[in-house]
């Protein structure tokens, strides 16, 4: 499929070119674009990790996508094989926004095996490269493309690396950049986490859980419908409770409800541990909406 004809290109004097791309040391010149330019202009997270993974890093980074989705987060990536794949299909099943920064020209899918994720990119996100069309892939393109996925995102996840991983080399470039780095944990045993846990060690942040990113961000996460059927009655009524009044105290759902603090806070507990609320100086509050 030709897609020369679909092609626009953004020079760093335009308005639709990114502002914190244009901000780094180094931004690209142009940015050839196919598909929806107005995605430059929103919240995105950066993620990226090995070509090869494992099925741990394919579930989280299918989760990292969806969880962006569910909370209007654009999730930029590589579009290679492994966790980049995964993490743009995880945002576009949850019906989200997805960007793919490519090391070839724009018009050109590689690796051919994502045909199937680039037509779909093209026609629901946006796909970007600072090299003319028709620029075969190279292997010094992909990591200058790394400063790019960087560069549009406010924070960067890194899924799993191994120690020679080109995700690392975007950590880096984020760090460098003034971006929040965000690591998954790994197995200590697995060649597919020596790469994250050594970023864990240098500072990276964390991730325990998921909302952990867009708690990062300054995002208060929204709660899955999947996250409120698992629910019972009265952790949903004490939900409800608190969500509709702001920070509460334990004692005022005991007189909304007509419950016991004991009861309550049993209630309260669960929902803390379930990452929905938090409680701080004897007040409670959502943690997800």
């Amino acid at each position: 499929m030709n897609k020369k004809e679909n092609i626009r290109i953004i020079k760093k004097e335009d308005k639709e070119y990114p502002g914190l791309l244009k901000a780094i040391s180094d931004p690209p010149k142009v940015l050839y674009c196919i598909g929806n330019v107005k995605l430059l202009s929103g919240r995105a997270l950066g993620v990226v990790g090995s070509r090869k993974c494992s099925e741990y890093g394919r579930t989280t980074a299918m989760r990292i996508g969806e969880t962006a989705a569910r909370n209007d987060v654009t999730v930029v990536s590589g579009m290679a094989k492994g966790i980049d794949r995964f993490a743009h299909l995880g945002a576009l099943g949850a019906g989200g926004k997805t960007i793919a920064v490519l090391g070839c020209g724009v018009n050109i899918c590689y690796p051919k095996e994502n045909r199937t994720l680039y037509e779909q990119i093209a026609s629901e996100g946006l796909l970007i490269s600072e090299l003319p069309p028709d620029t075969e892939p190279m292997p010094y393109a992909f990591p200058r493309r790394n400063r790019i996925i960087s560069g549009i995102s406010e924070a960067v996840a890194v899924v799993e690396a191994g120690t020679g991983s080109g995700a690392l080399i975007t950590a880096e470039t984020a760090a460098s950049q003034g971006r929040d780095v965000f690591a998954v944990p790994g197995n200590i045993n697995s060649q597919y986490s020596l790469g994250t846990n050594k970023l864990l060690t240098d500072g990276a942040i964390p991730i325990a859980v998921i909302d952990d990113i867009f708690i990062g961000m300054g995002i208060s996460p929204a709660i899955s419908s999947e996250e409120t059927m698992d629910l019972g009655n009265d952790e949903k009524q004490v939900y409800r409770i608190i969500k509709e009044n702001g920070e509460v105290t334990v004692d005022f759902i005991c007189r909304q409800l007509h419950k016991t603090p004991v009861y309550i806070n049993g209630i309260v507990t669960v929902l803390e541990i379930k990452g929905l609320v938090a409680y701080n100086l004897g007040k409670i509050f959502i943690a997800k909406f």
